[in-house]
């Protein structure tokens, strides 16, 4: 078995633990104790307590990894991998009870995403990719959309406090009145990019993701046949990056939309 083989076994073994122990605290979700980072950028116990569960299990079968996540410090690689944790995607909807968070675990080397891992408990749906080899929906292959106009589809953006609202605004004027779309949000950014790897949303753009929001499924994206900006692991490790994500017929309009709001 190769290391990427070992590494995706353990990582989708390790999701699914640690959605399940997600979805105990999202079932009783009034007993949460939950903390403000900033405007709608919240954490909770549950947060902390899954994501150390999950470096608990990569320590113990690759302890020379790195790790990089969103709750406790980034620990070093040795090996040349590196681990890429968002606990829960989507805690605004979590700690409030609604669907729209997910569990999320990339790999990646200095240059790439390697696998990456979206589970999303509440629906019992697991989304995963090899690079190289293709992507799956609880172990069925997945595709983007055949949607050659941003008409005729829905597409996924988030926003946050660390940028101009102006951008959604751009995004939004631009689908509506422009190409008579539509624009989805549902708090997560994983999983709406996981959407776009099935073909429920033509696209996805935000101006600006952390890695351990995006990498993990920009790659299933990319792996299911669509289109994503470019990325170079190391830089977004430290710094994040815009994301922009479609299926190939609307990538170069959903580009040049982006690009506009992006200068807003």
């Amino acid at each position: 078995m190769s290391d990427i083989e070992q590494r995706l076994q353990l990582a989708l073994e390790t999701v699914q633990m640690a959605a399940q122990i997600a979805k105990s605290h999202y079932d009783a979700f009034d007993a949460l104790q939950i903390e403000s980072k900033g405007h709608q950028d919240l954490v909770s116990n549950a947060d902390r307590e899954v994501e150390r569960v999950i470096r608990e299990s990569l320590a113990a079968q690759f302890p020379d990894d790195g790790v990089v996540g969103e709750e406790y410090d980034n620990i070093a690689s040795s090996s040349g991998y590196t681990w890429v944790i968002d606990p829960i995607d989507g805690t605004a909807s979590f700690v409030r009870g609604r669907p729209g968070w997910c569990v999320v675990l990339a790999c990646v080397d200095d240059s790439a995403t390697l696998l990456g891992v979206v589970a999303d408990p509440v629906t019992a749906e697991t989304f995963h990719a090899v690079r190289g080899e293709g992507a799956w929906l609880n172990n069925r292959p997945i595709r983007v959309s055949g949607s050659r106009s941003l008409g005729d589809g829905a597409i996924g953006t988030g926003y946050s406090a660390r940028v101009s609202g102006e951008f959604v605004l751009s995004v939004l004027r631009s689908l509506l009145i422009e190409h008579g779309g539509m624009l989805y949000q549902n708090g997560s950014g994983a999983l709406m990019l996981s959407y776009v790897a099935c073909g429920r949303l033509i696209g996805y753009t935000e101006y600006h993701m952390h890695a351990w929001d995006c990498m993990a499924a920009m790659l299933i994206v990319e792996e299911a046949g669509g289109n994503v900006n470019p990325l170079q692991a190391a830089q977004v490790l430290e710094q994040g990056t815009e994301v922009i994500a479609a299926c190939p017929g609307v990538y170069d309009a959903l580009l040049s939309l982006s690009q506009r709001a992006f200068s807003q």
